[in-house]
């Protein structure tokens, strides 16, 4: 499971993200002004993570071990899974689902804000 400093430092490389602390000490990732990534809560060594998912990932996802649709947001009819324990997903899943997170953000940024963030253009370092 990730550390801070790893969760940090993978969501960090994403394209066009910002950091802040917020909602009671939580590492909040966001990409333009919306949020993609929350690490926080946990009283443990290892934050709880939240990532918004594709409604396919959503179903397959929210009733393993380790993981549940997250708190305050899924409810509200959001796609958004918490890990909060073991086994919850390795490193590699982990960051596959990020960046998943990442992409499915953005696309909902105005096109206008995407272009300026140099988001989902053609270039291979953007989403198509």
């Amino acid at each position: 499971m990730l550390s801070y400093d790893a969760y940090n430092s993978f969501c960090r490389a994403l394209p066009a993200t910002n950091h802040v602390v917020q909602w009671g000490g939580a590492h909040v990732w966001k990409v333009g002004p919306k949020v993609f990534a929350i690490a926080g809560w946990s009283k443990k060594k290892l934050p709880f993570i939240t990532f918004k998912c594709s409604g396919t990932a959503f179903e397959i996802l929210h009733d393993r071990p380790g993981l549940r649709p997250a708190p305050y947001l899924a409810p509200r009819g959001g796609k958004w899974i918490q890990m909060h324990g073991p086994p919850g997903l390795d490193d590699d899943a982990m960051k596959a689902y990020l960046t998943e997170s990442h992409k499915l953000v953005s696309l909902k940024l105005t096109r206008k804000l995407q272009a300026e963030l140099g988001l989902n253009q053609s270039d291979p370092n953007g989403y198509e």
